[in-house]
């Protein structure tokens, strides 16, 4: 009897903890999917660039956007208002863009970098959220460029053979292992994701020096686009580093993917982190990003320097994105430095 007393004083002990703990819990209204409400932000909030947290799970401040055009780049689907970065990660693109011409890559075609604040994005990427990741199309941007409305509608194309895992020569040019090496080359550059197929397409064909495969790393999906990552920043305290890779990645890990093992669909699949990530999830600054004035525009736009196209008049990088169907055509902005 004593011991049944006993057990159920411990059970109600017990319960009324769990009671305590569910009634600390923030209401779903007072704790919002962190999608929901980093999505919702147009502009980026103001203070020094910091990324905050780590490439899944974070926020940034004090980013600026990518201008829509440049003299080697344009924004594809800027209905989005995805164009915004940590402003390293923006002038490592604007480099790779002028450099790119150099290896015969007439142009960069810049898909998602991050929303204004980062944060979970509402549809796709599960990275992306602390302003250091940038996707970039495996097409070369076309003589003349496309118009605002082609940005929005004309679809990335595969490198892959139809219903393969291997790159399809026909397409494959030296330029494609030129603008890889040429944004593994940035020392900012810590990892360059591709599809299996391409890494293994440059595992059979690199000669010289090869050390820069380290960089580049297989994953799923990536044969539209390489995904192009810098590291953590001067001054991102709470930035949480990624491991680094130390060897060129053309062996077993490689062969893996080249099994029926990666490409098994899951049992029991998961909702995705991104779907039912609560803002109380993120990094407590996190909060303080979401509250945040917006960055003023004319003091804070990104000035590339002069060079042979000086005297073109500057584009605010702080411009918000207006809907698709009104968007401007932005001015020419001088091209980085050679």
């Amino acid at each position: 009897m004593a011991s049944s007393i006993v057990l159920a004083r411990r059970l109600a002990a017990a319960a009324l903890c769990i009671a305590t703990l569910i009634s600390a819990r923030p209401a779903a209204a007072d704790d919002p999917l962190a999608k929901d409400a980093f999505g919702a932000a147009k502009l980026p909030a103001a203070g020094p660039a910091q990324s905050i947290g780590f490439y899944s799970k974070g926020c940034f401040e004090g980013g600026v956007g990518l201008p829509l055009e440049g003299a080697h780049w344009e924004v594809m689907r800027p209905s989005r208002n995805r164009r915004w970065g940590h402003p390293t990660l923006i002038r490592v693109l604007e480099r790779l863009a002028h450099d790119g011409t150099k290896v015969g890559w007439n142009g960069l075609l810049v898909g998602d970098i991050s929303q204004p604040r980062g944060g979970p994005m509402t549809t796709g990427h599960a990275s992306h959220q602390i302003g250091l990741d940038a996707d970039i199309w495996f097409t070369p941007m076309p003589e003349g460029g496309y118009s605002l409305h082609q940005r929005e509608t004309v679809s990335a194309v595969s490198v892959l053979k139809p219903h393969s895992l291997h790159v399809d020569d026909r397409r494959w040019t030296p330029a494609y292992e030129g603008i890889l090496k040429t944004a593994a080359s940035y020392p900012e550059v810590e990892r360059i994701l591709v599809h299996p197929g391409v890494k293994e397409k440059l595992c059979n064909t690199v000669t010289g020096d090869r050390t820069w495969l380290r960089k580049i790393r297989p994953f799923w999906g990536h044969d539209e686009h390489f995904h192009v990552r810098i590291g953590c920043q001067p001054g991102s305290s709470e930035c949480k580093e990624q491991w680094r890779p130390n060897d060129e990645g053309c062996g077993k890990s490689l062969a893996w993917w080249f099994t029926d093992e990666p490409w098994r669909p899951a049992k029991n699949p998961k909702p995705k982190a991104r779907d039912i990530m609560r803002l109380s999830a993120l990094p407590r600054s996190c909060l303080s990003v979401l509250a945040a004035p917006a960055a003023s525009g004319a003091a804070m736009a990104v000035s590339a320097p002069a060079d042979e196209n000086a005297g073109a008049a500057p584009v605010s990088a702080y411009a918000p994105t207006p809907p698709a169907a009104i968007v401007p055509l932005p001015q020419a902005r001088p091209a980085h430095p050679k």
